[in-house]
């Protein structure tokens, strides 16, 4: 059947005598026929024959009508980037003027193609030329589409303005933001006096088009544009954001003659009560072109404030409030620290204005217990109070220092911590500095989702946690993902594969998001240049790539990745070659379910042949794949996965020793004697299982590892004697069986953490507290409370470095591991004193449990180090402090808290 549409299509050319004069005789159903030939051909699968013919006819007749259409509509269907045959056949068609074949023709194209930007483009001029009101909606897809076109986005919003008020005003933001991308300041200055008649009150909107203006094209530029936004409030009375908007015009011009004059008058203004507002805009000089700017607005506003009933801050009386202003000197009230009277000029140096809703004016003046009550309940009104009175942005160190330990104990401040960043995420009055990542903002008016993550982003300076914002705008229900604010975030990423100097993670990052983003949203869809094959195979080393790609809370990079290689021709070859990074249990089931068994073993059999390079590939098979039938297949013995787990663990502390990758080897060392030694201890009971031999040398490799953990140790020889109480170990076998920290009881162990938290968290914090009350009544040499709380301080620092250190020597004695065999941690004896000969009985436990009036002696006492590892009827002569003892071991059990049930 494919055969004879090819040869039906062949007679179609052969026989086409059309010119462009016979154009005018072609009507709609020739191109249904064209129409029904393509259908067919992609039904019976021979599109590339047909088109192939097409292709060959047009060589040498290129205005084929039919060969156009077929060519271009295969190609459509293959999804090829190549649009001539259709873009050369409605020129044609619009030449002979055949607008109608036209609009079939483009409906065709967008039906199997919806993005075609020129199908769409040429079928808005075919209904504008012919005013039908069915451009708009061509339009409308035309902007949504086409993130740069600004001039539709005018003219839709100039046809929107006289029935629908909000969706031209969309337009009018979207075409703003585009002029503003293409620098085209005419188109700016239309629109942006156009949105002031508006939506006048979108003060944040407008800001955000200033910097984008003052960034892109030129900060002279972007005040011109504020200045023109000015009277609006100015002549509302708004005052703030009046002052506000020539504060940013100063600071981009200083010498701003208008600006001046107006925040002058804008002062006037907003304190036309107060009686000395004058005397402080001439006191300040704030009228006067020789003093800066700045230092004027500063002054004057600290003037301003310094009003009765007004608060302020001193650096060492703190918090206090005006009682009365006379002539130029101010009475102000510390509370404990006394009424203080300040000359204003002092005033403007010495004190920080403070408004009544500034979080330190509410702890002076509000009842601690109330106060704290209220931070707990609202957490929206606690993290609007603190951010307000700290100029509307401050981090969270600074939210915590407000609060902890002054309102809230560290405990407390764990959990507000928590629902605290939840309302920061969620709440839309709250947002990012676009200037500090780590800054939070507040702001009067809710902010939108996407202006909220654009600012994320532009303040992010890291490469992929901005993926991570992006992806969160991606999978978030409310944000519009055909924004602009939008597509300038996923342009960052484009920007990464439009010129590439090398294959580094940002590129590779960069084009699986786009690909990602532009599948799920086709209006995003971009090709790069080049194929993820030849991206690829341009990577110096896949292995080291795929540890580069950093996986986020919201997209993971690496599954991405290899999703991508699976794709490739010789994807069995690379996922193999990656497998000692990825260590993927899917990763193998997908070779092994696509028949690749022999390639698997393979991979098996040389990880084992190469442990030391190997180390947690050996780990993840030996837990992962034990009961596998294709791993079972490979003979490589339980034994030799065991022995070469060891031999890891002895090579990982040979490289700690040497400095080389500790933090790695310390957690493959971890994960392997976790694998080995605990739950089912797979290796001590292969080794028991073993004949004499077998199990001297199990036990004896893991004994040569010096730096091991002697718990472990001990645990094997544990084991070895229950079975064979008769068994004599070498020599060097019998060395101590203390480890090199400090063996304590899990009991001891949380008795002192919590005397470590009371330390850090109420007794150091308390005397803290302490210090600054006596430092704050001055004179420090004869201040008797002072000079004991830094004694105390001395003493507090002093216990814990002590305890500190302590605890991490720490190592918890597995009570398991208890034996009666020999004298060790856990173990009660009885000792036959020799020169006596009476019993004495100990407990041998550590130096946190010793209590020797009781008779718990410490292994690492003198007396417990030399009684330590001697068996029932050893004699022990030893000296200690010029003494002499000598004793017989009676008898030796586990003590009565380890015992097994």
């Amino acid at each position: 059947m494919s055969e004879e549409l090819v040869k039906s299509v062949q007679e179609m050319l052969k026989e086409e005598t059309w010119t462009r004069a016979a154009i005018s005789n072609y009507t709609k159903n020739n191109l249904i026929e064209l129409a029904e030939i393509v259908q067919k051909a992609k039904d019976l699968g021979c599109i590339n024959e047909l088109k192939e013919t097409c292709d060959e006819q047009l060589s040498h007749a290129k205005d084929s009508i039919i060969a156009l259409y077929i060519s271009g509509m295969l190609g459509l269907k293959k999804g090829a980037l190549d649009n001539s045959a259709l873009v050369n056949l409605i020129d044609i068609f619009r030449n002979n003027h055949k607008e109608p074949l036209v609009i079939d023709l483009c409906q065709s194209i967008i039906d199997e193609d919806p993005n075609n930007k020129f199908a769409l483009r040429t079928l808005a001029e075919c209904y504008r030329e012919a005013n039908s009101e069915e451009v708009w909606a061509v339009y409308e897809k035309i902007v949504k589409l086409d993130f740069e076109e600004a001039d539709i986005a005018k003219i839709l919003a100039e046809h929107y303005e006289s029935s629908d008020i909000e969706t031209a005003v969309s337009y009018y933001k979207k075409a703003i933001l585009r002029y503003v991308n293409a620098g085209n300041v005419n188109s700016i200055k239309e629109i942006w006096t156009k949105l002031i008649s508006l939506i006048p009150d979108e003060i944040d909107f407008f800001k955000l088009v200033q910097r984008k203006v003052e960034k892109t094209i030129s900060p002279d530029k972007s005040a011109i544009l504020m200045q023109e936004l000015y009277p609006y409030y100015k002549d509302n009375k708004k005052w703030d954001t009046a002052i506000d908007i020539l504060k940013g015009n100063l600071r981009i011009d200083p010498k701003d003659n208008f600006a001046r004059r107006e925040i002058t008058d804008c002062f006037r203004a907003k304190y036309e009560k107060h009686s000395h507002v004058e005397d402080y805009i001439r006191s300040s000089n704030l009228t006067q072109s020789f003093r800066n700017v700045f230092e004027a607005i500063s002054d004057f506003e600290k003037h301003i404030a310094f009003d009765a009933k007004n608060f302020v801050f001193h650096k060492t009386w703190h918090v206090g409030v005006i009682q009365k202003v006379e002539n130029d000197t101010l009475t102000i009230n510390f509370g404990k620290n006394g009424f203080k009277e300040m000359s204003l000029k002092m005033a403007v140096s010495a004190l920080q204005p403070l408004s009544r809703n500034h979080i330190w004016v509410l702890k002076a003046t509000t009842k601690k217990d109330v106060l704290a009550k209220k931070i707990k309940d609202d957490k929206t009104w606690a993290l609007k109070t603190i951010i307000s009175s700290f100029n509307g942005s401050c981090d969270f160190k600074r939210i915590k220092a407000e609060l902890v330990p002054s309102l809230l104990t560290a405990s407390e401040w764990t959990n507000w911590n928590s629902g605290a960043k939840r309302v920061l995420d969620t709440d839309p009055t709250f947002g990012v500095n676009p200037n500090n990542i780590n800054e939070f903002t507040v702001r009067e008016k809710a902010i939108t989702p996407e202006e909220k993550l654009s600012n994320e982003f532009k303040a992010q300076k890291q490469f992929f946690p901005r993926i991570d914002i992006l992806m969160k705008y991606v999978n978030a229900d409310e944000t519009d993902k055909e924004s602009d604010l939008f597509a300038d975030m996923f342009a960052y990423f484009k920007g990464f594969l439009k010129s590439i100097n090398s294959v580094t993670e940002q590129v590779v990052a960069s084009y699986l998001i786009v690909q990602k983003v532009g599948a799920m949203f086709p209006t995003h869809a971009y090709t790069p240049s080049f194929t993820f094959d030849e991206m690829y195979h341009d990577i110096d080393n896949p292995r080291e790539m795929y540890e580069l790609l950093k996986d986020t809370k919201n997209t993971s990079l690496r599954e991405d990745f290899l999703a991508a290689i699976r794709l490739l021709p010789d994807w069995v070859e690379q996922y193999v070659k990656l497998f000692p990074t990825v260590l993927s249990k899917s990763l193998l089931d997908t070779l092994i379910n696509q028949g690749k068994t022999k390639e698997v073993q393979e991979l098996v059999a040389d990880t084992f042949e190469d442990s030391r390079n190997n180390r947690e590939a050996i780990l993840f098979f030996f837990e992962n794949c034990q009961n596998e039938e294709w791993f079972k297949a490979t003979g490589i013995s339980y034994q030799k996965q065991l022995i070469s787990i060891i031999n890891a663990i002895n090579q990982c502390y040979r490289e700690i020793e040497n400095h080389v990758d500790s933090t790695e080897n310390k957690k493959i060392i971890k994960n392997a004697c976790k694998l080995l030694f605990e739950g089912e201890n797979v290796y001590a009971k292969h080794m028991l299982s073993c004949d004499m031999a077998g199990m001297g040398h199990m036990y004896q490799i893991v004994d040569d590892i010096a730096p091991l953990e002697g718990s472990i140790k001990t645990m094997l020889r544990n084991k070895i004697l229950e079975k064979y109480p008769d068994y004599k170990f070498h020599k060097k076998d019998e060395a101590s069986s203390a480890p090199k920290g400090m063996w304590v009881t899990l009991k001891m162990l949380d008795a002192k953490k919590a005397e470590e938290k009371e330390l850090k968290e109420v007794k150091i914090p308390a005397n803290a507290q302490e210090i600054a009350d006596a430092r704050a009544k001055g004179d420090l040499k004869e201040n008797a409370e002072y000079i004991a709380a830094k004694e105390y301080q001395h003493k507090l620092n002093h216990d814990l470095k002590r305890l500190e250190e302590e605890l991490a020597r720490a190592i918890v004695f597995d009570e398991t591991t208890a034996t009666a065999s020999f004298i060790s941690f856990g173990t009660d004896v009885v000792l036959t004193n020799k020169d006596s000969g009476k019993d004495e009985k100990y407990t041998i436990l550590g130096p946190w449990e010793s209590d020797p009036e009781n008779g718990i002696i410490s292994y690492m006492s003198p007396f417990g180090n030399e009684i330590l590892d001697a068996k029932p009827g050893e004699e022990l002569s030893f000296t200690i402090n010029e003494h002499k003892y000598n004793y017989s071991v009676k008898k030796i059990t586990v003590t009565e808290c380890f015992k097994k049930n």
